[in-house]
């Protein structure tokens, strides 16, 4: 590991008959240290566990055999969320028949403005009984994935306990279509 340097170090005479001693210089050989470093290195690595992947947690109910055994939501409770392409969203609440389609259908953003989704839920939570409020979400085929994340993070951020991600029906969907063509 370590070795002393034995070579001459050419000694000078100071004066008649003074020997001086010889200068020894250390060398300290650092290539276990390297495997060591390296070995620590590897150990740490395979020790290690790696971060969990982290998901959203979705409580889904129980299927139900009977109809009439279903969660029942009071029409005055209700709002319907859809997600169409381009990040346009879309609500409604209560039902929707074809006599009121268009006093009833509204449009909305993701912005935080007034007239942005956050606001309507905020809105509707208010007026609404808390064990009546019910957010039905409804991603249209062309909604992209991350719109259906970001309506479920407003779920999170406004507190709404009981919401549902329902498949859109064909009426609303070509609603959906006929508005955004109309947006255009």
């Amino acid at each position: 590991m370590a070795e002393m340097d034995t070579s001459s170090g050419g000694g000078h005479k100071k004066g008649p008959g003074v020997k001086k001693g010889k200068k020894l210089s250390t060398r300290v050989d650092l290539t276990p240290m390297v495997d060591l470093g390296f070995l620590l290195i590897t150990f740490f690595i395979f020790t290690t566990t790696m971060s969990q992947a982290t998901a959203f947690k979705l409580n889904l109910p129980k299927d139900a055999d009977k109809p009439e055994d279903q969660n029942k939501a009071k029409e005055s409770g209700v709002i319907t969320i859809l997600l169409g392409k381009d990040n346009h969203v879309f609500y409604y609440e209560g039902q929707l028949d074809n006599n009121n389609a268009s006093a009833k259908f509204k449009s909305s953003n993701f912005g935080n403005s007034d007239e942005g989704i956050r606001s309507v839920i905020i809105r509707k939570k208010a007026n609404t009984p808390p064990d009546d409020f019910v957010v039905v979400i409804k991603p249209d085929s062309e909604c992209k994935y991350k719109n259906v994340v970001d309506i479920l993070d407003e779920m999170s951020i406004n507190v709404v306990k009981k919401y549902a991600l329902v498949d859109i029906s064909e009426v609303e969907s070509q609603l959906v279509h006929v508005t955004e063509g109309q947006a255009k």
